[in-house]
């Protein structure tokens, strides 16, 4: 019989634990797809970061009222919302995050300047579809 007590010889251990791989990996995924879209959020009303107007490509630009300034305190809104909702709820907020991801992915592709930003913004991606397969284990509700 294999028992998961912390000191088994099989090194395995209750499913939610906090020694628990995936317990730790939700954490640090939920924690940093919190903190990211908060920050990169507020950051769109400063521009500390980047000239973020420039990020928005011309079509993109068409597409929304107001100038690209404008449309990036829009972004910083709705960045800021996706990261507080990965904070309250992370299966719904890791897949807002997830789609909102995958935009900035085309818009990058079609702005054709940043495809080492729209690979990177790939991984993220991935990493925020797997805090929404984590966040929809039984122990996360």
């Amino acid at each position: 019989m294999v028992t998961n007590t912390p000191g088994s010889s099989t090194g395995a251990r209750p499913a939610g634990r906090a020694g628990d791989g995936a317990q730790q990996a939700f954490l640090l995924l939920r924690t940093v797809f919190t903190v990211a879209p908060i920050a990169f959020g507020l950051d769109k009303f400063a521009n500390l970061l980047t000239d973020w107007p420039g990020y928005l490509a011309p079509f993109a630009d068409r597409l929304v009222p107001g100038t690209a300034q404008q449309a990036m305190y829009a972004v910083g809104v709705i960045e800021i919302l996706a990261g507080v909702l990965v904070a309250l709820r992370p299966k719904y907020g890791a897949v807002v995050v997830a789609a909102w991801l995958a935009g900035i992915i085309v818009n990058l592709l079609i702005l054709g300047d940043y495809y080492d930003v729209a690979l990177r913004d790939f991984g993220l991606l991935v990493g925020a579809l797997a805090l929404w397969r984590l966040a929809t284990r039984p122990t996360h509700g």
